[in-house]
């Protein structure tokens, strides 16, 4: 018997093809014409059913991880093409997941001769715009494309068992929308605002992320000499002089671009600040990533207020903002972050929970208020 039905899958391809339509006419008018083939509401739904009746089966125990897109081979660079094409199957997309789970690599999906779609080799390059699932987790997918055939995937929605999340694009114009949000939502700021270093901290926000310890970052101006009235002292881990690995790395693409040295240069020095956070308390870095300290336990500082209020929202289509007590967003780390950004009010706090949540935190000169951004559907 076939796998039935999976309910979000119906329910998110209508909006999904009309994402990507957009897109694509957007960068037309553009004058793009290196774009990939666009996905119907038809297409979507089949591989998101696969892929999610497949994200439910093990392979010798493991959960599938693996990357689908909607690409021909003759669009994907130097693709490995099969002799045979494979059916698109919850079962055969289970026993291929092992080779093709590394990052980087997709499974290519196209209609066969017989109009049916079918897997027909992996890639590591794609057109522009094009459709990837990636398949997270048990029950977890995620929608994706970038508008480059390198650099980094926006997430476009979010499926989870019955709980689907459609990206909210309209969250980077809202009024002191943060850099960092910005970017994952696949809106860069202007060149005058360095978005070199807004995706910088979303590599960190990854890595951070990624060695699910939890953990938080904080990021102060060069200009601030206050924040360490904030940090309970002596810190432990206080790092003299300032650690600048990451700050030279970065600086040194403006001179040599970014070559494939540089980037594998770029990905270990984010992993190793990345690692940092783990440990029980903050990491403390400029602007410009130095490394100040890190192990860092936030204090109030003297003469300010607790805490008390927080508005929280989340980019996703639906969500309304709130005005929370900090607690309610997690537990002590959140509120130590909160607390930091109430006091110094020119720094940004990113906390990671074990449980995979990821919150920004930044002072609202408009409202007068910490504000909480709720971004883990965008880190997937």
């Amino acid at each position: 018997m076939s796998d039935p039905a999976y309910p979000a899958a119906r329910a998110v391809a209508a909006q999904a093809r009309l994402h990507f339509s957009r897109h694509q006419q957007m960068a037309r008018e553009q004058g793009r014409t290196d774009l990939a083939d666009e996905p119907d509401a038809a297409t979507i739904e089949a591989i998101i059913n696969a892929a999610f009746w497949a994200s439910l089966r093990r392979e010798e125990g493991r959960t599938p991880k693996i990357s689908l897109a909607y690409v021909s081979p003759e669009r994907a660079g130097q693709p490995l093409t099969f002799e045979f094409w494979l059916p698109l199957s919850p079962a055969g997309l289970a026993r291929l997941a092992p080779a093709v789970e590394r990052p980087g690599i997709h499974l290519g999906v196209w209609p066969n001769a017989a109009g049916e779609l079918a897997v027909w080799g992996t890639t590591r390059r794609l057109p522009p715009l094009t459709f990837v699932l990636e398949v997270v987790a048990s029950g977890l997918l995620v929608i994706k494309h970038r508008s480059e055939s390198f650099g980094k995937f926006v997430n476009v929605a979010v499926l989870e068992g019955d709980e689907v999340k459609i990206v909210d694009t309209g969250g980077a114009f809202v009024p002191e929308c943060p850099g960092l949000v910005s970017s994952l939502l696949g809106v860069e700021p202007s060149r005058e605002a360095a978005a070199d270093k807004v995706n910088v901290l979303v590599l960190l926000a990854a890595s951070m992320r990624a060695h699910g310890r939890g953990g938080a970052l904080l990021v102060v101006p060069m200009a601030n000499q206050t924040w360490s009235d904030s940090i309970v002292t002596p810190v432990l881990y206080a790092v003299a002089p300032h650690f600048g690995e990451l700050a030279a790395i970065v600086e040194r693409e403006s001179s040599v671009g970014a070559s494939h040295e540089w980037q594998e240069d770029l990905r270990r020095a984010v992993d190793a600040l990345g690692g940092l956070t783990a440990v029980d308390g903050a990491t403390v870095i400029t602007e410009q990533y130095e490394l100040c300290a890190f192990g860092a336990k936030i204090v109030r500082r003297r003469g300010s207020q607790a805490v008390e209020r927080v508005l929280v929202s989340e980019p996703v289509e639906g969500s309304a903002r709130a005005i929370v007590n900090p607690y309610q967003l997690g537990g002590t780390r959140h509120f130590s972050a909160a607390q930091f950004v109430h006091d110094q009010r020119d720094a940004a706090a990113l906390v990671a929970s074990q449980d995979g949540r990821f919150t920004v935190f930044t002072w609202s000169k408009r409202e007068d208020i910490v504000r909480a951004h709720r971004v883990e559907a965008l880190l997937l």
